[in-house]
């Protein structure tokens, strides 16, 4: 049996080993387009305190993985009401996929996920801000083919505290997934952005 560290998976092997596809239909992940919520006020300065934070601990050092989830987004998760019933908090999860017709498997632990009745509503995979947020991309995906519930999308978050993206992914005959843009926190209202889409994704999740 050959272990493969989750964080050291390429989208090549995804694509070899799983099939896993990209899809080009715009229709298959619009969670993050649609039926957003409006901000409050308080909301919009508490994001505007986060920003704040950021950019100026990022101006004294690089910032580390725990940093990151420290300063950026365990707020965010606080925010948006994660913290509070009914959702559930889970930190560093383990994963364990066998790739079948292989001797291969892939481990590892999800950085924050988010739950709702044992069904997962984000998975967030947060990195140092001087990687790219590709390096987090088949991570996070190799993780999400480990959730319990196949028949119901999965979500995620990846970001280095600077940059944020969202993917979709829903594990069928054929695994496909797909990303929203990428959001910038020294941007204008990013952030309000990156919020919004939380709290609909939290949203979701209770219908």
């Amino acid at each position: 049996m050959t272990t493969i560290q989750a964080s050291k998976v390429t989208l090549a092997y995804l694509r070899e080993k799983f099939n896993l596809q990209r899809t080009a239909d715009e229709s298959f992940f619009t969670e993050w387009l649609t039926d957003l919520p409006e901000l409050s006020d308080e909301e919009k300065q508490a994001l505007d305190r986060v920003k704040s934070n950021y950019l100026y601990l990022a101006e004294l050092r690089p910032m580390m993985e725990d940093i990151v989830k420290m300063v950026v987004v365990s707020r965010l998760l606080e925010l948006a009401g994660f913290f509070q019933p009914p959702f559930e908090i889970d930190g560093e999860p383990s994963i364990e996929i066998f790739v079948e017709d292989s001797d291969d498997v892939i481990k590892g632990n999800i950085d924050v996920l988010v739950l709702h009745k044992q069904l997962w509503v984000i998975a967030i995979e947060s990195k140092r801000n001087a990687l790219s947020l590709e390096a987090g991309k088949p991570q996070i995906l190799a993780e999400m083919l480990d959730n319990p519930h196949p028949e119901k999308p999965s979500f995620g978050l990846i970001t280095n505290g600077n940059y944020f993206s969202f993917i979709k992914f829903m594990k069928q005959e054929t695994p496909v997934y797909a990303t929203s843009h990428d959001f910038a926190i020294g941007r204008e209202n990013d952030l309000h952005s990156v919020f919004r889409i939380l709290k609909h994704l939290g949203e979701l999740a209770l219908r």
